[in-house]
């Protein structure tokens, strides 16, 4: 038996956020849900909720997830599968439903925001969408026995999708929306990179290097962009270290390999 295999039921667990969403919305709780929300994480500091966003920014997670290209390359391609999934499946929803994000609707000053107010193309909350499509392509390119403690990616995710109503750029339907459709983008981004031979993941193979180049292309996003808000520049220095330190490693370990063969 696979020991990578996804349980069938998996592709219906989206179905609950998305129908709750769907509850709200036509329930006429969107504003009620997304004010208490807004004024009960208001509680914690603004930097919290800012870096919390961070970790659903596309950059900012490849960074975390960048040293995973050293200790579990399949499982890094499943997370970069279903991170492109998530940036081709996100635009198209929003252009599609092209619905008012709070700072559209609600009388500036009724609730908090942080940054620019965003205006339009809410659902569903692109944030929220990659932190859960990468989160369940982390977790289900695993093996069977080493998935539980996985389970706090989603917990984590779940505080990406909250940040977004803390900062007062989506509903809470966005945020359940981005959810569901991010597990849906999960689960075939893991079924995708199961599916690679294990020959094409070796540490001098094509992809890694190319995967290695995106490394220094998100160095350059990080250095030249602000992820989200100014409060996330510190993420941005270390996850710069990260980068820098895991490419280092990742060159070492391919002289170590033509030192080798040459011997």
């Amino acid at each position: 038996m696979n020991k990578k295999v996804i349980p069938t039921f998996a592709w219906f667990v989206p179905l609950a956020p998305l129908g709750l969403a769907l509850a709200i919305y036509f329930g006429e709780l969107q504003t009620s849900s997304f004010l208490f929300i807004n004024e009960l994480t208001h509680l914690l500091p603004n930097t919290l909720w800012a870096w919390l966003t961070f970790l659903g920014n596309g950059w900012g997670t490849f960074a975390i997830a960048f040293p995973l290209i050293l200790l579990a390359p399949r499982v890094l391609t499943a997370g970069i599968i279903a991170g492109a999934l998530s940036a081709i499946t996100s635009p198209i929803l929003k252009n599609y439903f092209d619905l008012p994000r709070p700072a559209g609707v609600l009388a500036e000053g009724s609730f908090y925001r942080l940054g620019e107010p965003l205006l339009h193309k809410a659902f569903p909350s692109g944030h929220t969408l990659t932190a859960f499509a990468i989160a369940t392509a982390l977790y289900f390119s695993c093996d069977k026995k080493k998935r539980t403690p996985m389970l706090l990616l989603f917990f984590v995710a779940a505080l990406v999708g909250l940040s977004r109503s803390a900062v007062g750029a989506h509903w809470l339907t966005d945020v359940l929306g981005g959810a569901g459709f991010g597990i849906w983008c999960g689960i075939l981004g893991a079924v995708f990179a199961n599916r690679i031979p294990e020959q094409y993941l070796l540490i001098k193979g094509i992809w890694l290097r190319l995967v290695a180049i995106g490394g220094i292309a998100a160095i350059y996003a990080h250095i030249t962009q602000i992820m989200d808000h100014e409060f996330n520049l510190p993420l941005q220095y270390a996850s710069i270290a990260i980068l820098l330190v895991t490419l280092a490693l990742f060159i070492k370990a391919q002289l170590n390999i033509s030192l080798s063969k040459s011997e």
